[in-house]
């Protein structure tokens, strides 16, 4: 197997500067790529000059995280990807348990590790954490992480499990399951288009796996912060999209609670006088009903829709149960 490491940049020299010399240095294994958006800074010229041994790929525009993925992507050989954002730092050995894992599962299509807070180390990571679930109403958790509350690492997910989605922070797929899936769905831009393509990947029949004893540490809003209404536009607006794309059984029952429960998100920011996010969820609804039917023609090529929830609301245990660490769920 050849695998290639492939960060996504756009004006991003000083996240080149710090993390990029990790990624150098313990990826001896990889081929390494820079993949840049158009950036109107001098990364280009940082790397070229720094760093020749690094490839790089000049995208003619910025299409964000999946439009800018899947058109770098053309331009890679290798068969394994490392899809990794330029806010990580790697560690020693961190790529041989993911290739270990890929050599001995031909049915595995993708892997995350363990992501850790490169502001606290001992914390786990908002973006991926020990792995990813969903909902049955589409809203996403990871071990390690339920919405804003995040676990300290004590060893609890150092094992290797079957996860439901893996995080875009660093993100290993093969390549031609990745072509297969025809790549990341571009009417997502940013945010979630990594739980979009896991879920065809599961619906497909493949495994996706979290092996924790491949460690990272990601800064995390380093391109657009928690606190920024954008990002939550971008989630409801996402989480909506890849609910009605991929879940199984009917949808309309499910996008009913939806509204109900993301209204009180609503008031929620409104009480938390946060009103810009709560004009962020109006306009992902709005957003939502105008690509419905586009949507429902997505639905409609995948047959076989597998079951994908092990819990039926992490909203109502995590807000009114007031269960906050992966494992009282």
């Amino acid at each position: 197997m050849k695998i290639a490491v492939v960060i996504l940049n756009w004006n991003g020299k000083n996240l080149l500067e710090q993390f990029l010399p990790s990624v150098v240095e313990y990826s001896k294994e990889a081929a390494i790529y820079v993949a840049d958006n158009a950036s109107t800074d001098d990364s280009i010229e940082f790397i070229k000059s720094e760093y020749p041994s690094v490839k790089i790929i000049q995208n003619k525009d910025n299409d964000g995280f999946a439009g800018g993925y899947n058109d770098a992507l053309k331009h890679v050989e290798e068969n394994i990807l490392c899809l990794l954002n330029s806010d990580i730092e790697v560690t020693k050995n961190w790529l041989q348990p993911i290739l270990n894992t890929f050599g001995k599962e031909p049915n595995t299509a993708i892997i995350q590790p363990k992501i850790l807070d490169f502001k606290q180390k001992d914390y786990f990571e908002y973006a991926g954490a020990g792995g990813g679930f969903i909902d049955k109403y589409g809203y996403p958790y990871c071990r390690g992480r339920i919405f804003n509350t995040l676990e300290k690492d004590i060893g609890q997910y150092n094992d290797t499990i079957d996860i439901f989605w893996a995080s875009g922070a660093c993100f290993f797929i093969k390549k031609e399951i990745f072509n297969e899936l025809n790549g990341f769905d571009t009417s997502f831009f940013a945010h979630m288009e990594e739980i979009d393509l896991c879920w065809r990947a599961k619906n497909s029949g493949y495994a996706i796996k979290y092996i924790g004893t491949s460690t990272v540490f990601h800064v995390g809003g380093a391109t657009l912060k928690n606190t920024n209404p954008k990002k939550t536009y971008l989630n409801f607006r996402n989480s909506l999209f890849a609910l009605t794309k991929n879940a199984n059984g009917t949808i309309f029952d499910k996008i009913l609670v939806r509204l109900i429960l993301d209204g009180v998100a609503g008031i929620k920011f409104l009480f938390e006088f946060k009103p810009l996010h709560t004009l962020s969820i109006i306009k992902a609804h709005f957003s939502f009903y105008k690509n419905l039917r586009d949507l429902l023609q997505k639905r409609k090529s995948f047959k076989n829709k597998v079951k994908y929830y092990q819990k039926t609301s992490i909203v109502i245990d995590y807000f009114v149960n007031r269960k906050t660490n992966y494992n009282s769920l």
